[in-house]
């Protein structure tokens, strides 16, 4: 399976901005769909966006669509988040997922590499 490390995560004040990275190894990036979610204390992991290998095809929660970006370089095995607008419900511990047969269908599932999770603590 591949194996995904994300980064980037921190503190932050509402209206500011975060990148998260999410880097892949042991696989071929581009046999991977992408997806970001995210988990807050004491509630369950929800999908927050998903981008296909090539890039063509993106999703979002309604909750995060007009701030947040998610997109890929193949070309560096990385996966990016880009969170503007951040609101304090946005504090979560933020996960990326690999998946090789992900489908536009069910674009909010993902089953296959999960990485370690990155904290994002926005502070109002």
């Amino acid at each position: 399976q591949v194996q995904l490390v994300e980064s980037g995560g921190g503190s932050v004040q509402a209206g500011g901005s975060l990148r998260l990275s999410c880097t892949a190894s042991g696989r071929p990036f581009t046999n991977y769909a992408i997806g970001w979610f995210r988990q807050a204390p004491g509630k369950e992991r929800e999908f927050v966006a998903s981008i296909s290998w090539r890039g063509d095809f993106t999703h979002y929660t309604d909750t995060v669509k007009g701030r947040f970006i998610i997109s890929r370089d193949n070309a560096k095995n990385t996966a990016y988040l880009q969170m503007n607008s951040l609101k304090s419900d946005d504090t979560a511990v933020y996960y990326c997922a690999a998946d090789p047969h992900w489908t536009t269908t069910n674009y909010y599932t993902f089953s296959g590499s999960w990485g370690q999770g990155t904290q994002v603590t926005v502070s109002s």
